[in-house]
């Protein structure tokens, strides 16, 4: 058992709480005129997702009660918007989740790549304002990867494993369209082997994907003709493939790595500073540091509080969009009719490529973690370990009722409501739940709260 005590993020006191609490409704009344030239119409999901965050951890929108039975000792324990690709605490457990997902149940142990798929700038405005464009992107990588792979293999009915992950955030949180996907470096075929791809260019990859994109963009009626042969005659295009190096199935620690690096949030609030109001600047700035940009050879941007909100909203995705999705051998649909038997041994002599037999390869299934196992994990402290007596805590009850809330919290000196900096703000639907569907939800997330000690109440 992890001995450290668990100490309680203080979500107020985060830079992002305090950027959007402060200026998210002077985002709101000036959007359509400042920022729909540039970013589009303002999608509902962008209001529903930043007011759940800036309720993430918030006694006043219902707690556990949190006691150890041997000193008395309780606290309360604050329930988290449980938001995806924007509340940096509740997408990290998710992040956690996905690693252990992939590296347990998903992936064989065959050795591995990260390939990323990039386009170049001109191209980028098109998957703005058509973000379903986006998943054609997916299967158009996923169609390049298939036919290189069984091209340079010489297998026609081989099988990729691929998992993809959409990214559409840069460096610098401006709208950067590509994609990472974790690819078993070879293919697989039906009788259980493994074909391992010798070390060979990646150029007919780019090619065949530079070629796709644009004859698929010019198809839609997107891309002018005439634009198309001129990037096609381009010695640059923009269009970039680059892949990782082989990484092997012991290296299981990298490959967990891997696949948290592809699900990332788009934006990291320790990147963040946000700068007092001057009179130069009476609104403040934010500014966000990251690696160093080459063009303007410095390392941070500078932006004005909603120009920050623009630029971190434009990544939220619509509500059932997935950013994530499998391919080939890792696919929902071959998981689901591999046989739970190991294959018949398949012959492999003769072969002019090394193979591995994975027929009798069993993926683990793991149940997902629970709430104490994510906090454990991430922050190396447990939550329910008693920080007066160091024995084992438990959550004796769930309190979402208003008035109880209201109740408990005064009588505790906890009630704040009104402080927040902007304007009242509608309370968000709590009801509903959004959640990946490669992984479910066996136990209320909460996140903890400073708190005063009940028994001294």
């Amino acid at each position: 058992m992890v001995e450290q005590v668990y100490r309680p993020r203080r979500p107020r006191q985060s830079p992002l709480w305090q950027c959007l609490s402060g200026h998210f409704d002077a985002f709101l009344d000036v959007y359509e005129e400042r920022y729909q030239p540039r970013y589009g119409f303002l999608r509902p999901i962008i209001p529903e997702v930043v007011n759940k965050f800036l309720d993430c951890g918030d006694l006043e929108r219902g707690f556990a009660r949190v006691r150890c039975d041997h000193c008395k000792h309780e606290y309360l324990l604050a329930f988290s918007c449980k938001g995806r690709w924007f509340c940096p605490s509740c997408h990290q457990k998710k992040v956690q989740l996905f690693g252990a997902l992939l590296t347990e149940t998903i992936l064989f142990p065959v050795p591995h790549r990260h390939f990323t798929f990039g386009m170049p700038k001109m191209l980028r405005p098109y998957f703005r304002y058509d973000r379903d464009l986006l998943k054609d992107l997916c299967r158009i990588a996923h169609e390049c990867l298939l036919e290189y792979l069984r091209t340079t293999l010489d297998l026609p009915d081989g099988l990729p494993g691929i998992v993809m992950a959409i990214h559409t955030f840069g460096e610098y949180l401006d709208f950067h369209p590509h994609l990472h996907a974790l690819v078993a470096d070879g293919l697989f075929v039906r009788s259980g082997l493994f074909y391992v791809l010798p070390d060979v260019t990646l150029k007919p990859l780019e090619e065949l994907f530079q070629a796709r994109v644009i004859t698929f963009l010019v198809d839609k009626g997107l891309l002018p003709p005439a634009r198309a042969d001129m990037l096609r005659g381009w010695v640059h295009s923009g269009f970039n493939v680059h892949r990782s190096r082989r990484v092997l199935p012991e290296e299981r620690e990298d490959i967990e790595r891997l696949a948290q690096y592809i699900i990332r949030n788009p934006f990291a609030v320790e990147k963040m500073q946000v700068g007092a109001p001057n009179r130069s600047d009476p609104d403040g700035s934010v500014i966000y540091r990251s690696g160093l940009n080459p063009k303007i050879q410095r390392n941070f941007e500078v932006f004005s509080p909603c120009d920050f909100i623009a630029a971190i909203t434009q990544h939220i995705p619509d509500k059932s969009f997935q950013l994530v999705r499998y391919y080939g051998w890792y696919s929902n649909k071959m998981r689901g009719q591999r046989d739970k038997h190991a294959a018949e041994d398949a012959a492999a002599t003769g072969q002019a490529v090394q193979t591995i037999d994975v027929s009798e390869h069993k993926p683990r299934r793991i149940p997902s973690a629970k709430w104490r196992e994510l906090i454990k994990k991430v922050w190396e402290a447990d939550p329910l370990l008693c920080p007066k007596c160091q024995k084992e805590m438990r959550i004796v009850s769930l309190i979402d009722e208003r008035a109880v809330i209201e109740r408990i919290l005064r009588h505790m000196g906890l009630w704040e409501q009104g402080v927040r900096v902007a304007p009242a703000r509608a309370p968000p639907e709590i009801a509903e739940r959004v959640i990946e569907p490669w992984m479910d939800d066996p136990f209320p997330d909460y996140d903890t709260e400073a708190v005063m000690m009940y028994a001294n109440g």
